[in-house]
C-alpha cells in the first residue's frame, strides 16, 4: 500500500530500502554559491599559473623567498659587519649557535641537494662522520666552499655567495661533524684531528691597560 506522505519523486524501490527510523534521505542540488566559487577558481587558475609560473624572473614563490631571505641576511650581517674569510672566523662562528642557524639557512638553500638535508651525504660526501677526502684542517672547508673540489663535482661558491655566507656555511658544515645521521652515506677518506677548541674570550681589560 502506498504511503501518500512520501515525496512524489521517491520510487517504490527507494521506499523499500529506506530505514525504518523515520529518517528520509533526499537529493538536493549543489548550492548556487559553490558553483559560482568553482567557476571563479577555474577562471583564476590559468591567470595565476601564467603570472607566477611562466618563467618570468622574480615572480615565483621561490624568487620571493630568496629575495626576502637575502634582505633578512643583510639585516643579520649588519651586526657583525664584513667578515674575513679565514680560519679564525670559521672557528669563531663554529661555537656561536645563533650564527650557526644563519649558516644552516645558507646550507639548506645551496648545499642540501648534494650533501643531504642533515649532512648525511647524497651525491656529495657525508658531513656527519669523521672521515674526509679533501680536508685536513678546518680551514680546508672554507677553501673548498670558495674554490670547489673534485674537478667541479663540488662547485665553487665564491662568486655566488657573500663572504659572510661562505664563512657561516663553512662553520655550519664543520658543526655537523660527529652527528652520525642514521642511513648516512658511507665514510670516505681518512679520520682527521678534531676541530680546534673555541677561542678564548678576549680580556676586556687588556686593551684598556695598553691604552693607559
Amino acid at each position: 500500500m502506498r504511503d501518500d506522505n512520501k515525496p512524489p519523486f521517491a520510487s517504490d524501490a527507494d521506499r523499500a530500502n529506506e530505514p525504518q527510523d523515520g529518517i528520509e534521505v533526499r537529493d538536493a542540488p549543489v548550492p548556487r554559491w559553490s558553483r559560482w566559487l568553482f567557476l571563479i577558481l577555474v577562471l583564476f587558475a590559468p591567470a595565476y599559473f601564467f603570472f607566477y609560473h611562466n618563467g618570468a624572473e622574480g615572480r615565483s614563490l621561490v624568487d620571493q623567498y630568496d629575495r626576502e631571505l637575502a634582505e633578512n641576511l643583510q639585516l643579520q650581517f649588519a651586526e657583525i659587519g664584513e667578515l674575513q674569510a679565514n680560519r679564525e672566523a670559521v672557528v669563531e662562528f663554529l661555537y656561536k649557535p645563533t650564527w650557526l642557524q644563519i649558516g644552516k639557512v645558507v646550507y639548506k638553500s645551496n648545499c642540501a641537494s648534494c650533501h643531504g638535508q642533515e649532512g648525511e651525504g647524497q651525491i656529495g660526501p657525508n658531513l656527519t662522520d669523521n672521515r674526509y677526502k679533501n680536508i685536513r684542517d678546518i680551514e680546508d672547508i672554507l677553501r673548498i666552499v670558495q674554490k670547489g673540489a673534485n674537478a667541479g663535482a663540488m662547485p665553487a661558491w665564491e662568486e655566488r655567495l657573500s663572504t659572510n655566507e661562505i664563512v657561516l656555511v663553512a662553520s655550519y658544515a664543520a658543526s655537523l661533524r660527529g652527528n652520525e645521521v642514521d642511513g648516512g652515506k658511507a665514510g670516505e677518506g681518512k679520520i682527521i684531528d678534531s676541530w680546534p677548541a673555541p677561542p678564548k674570550p678576549e680580556d676586556a681589560t687588556k686593551g684598556e691597560a695598553e691604552e693607559n
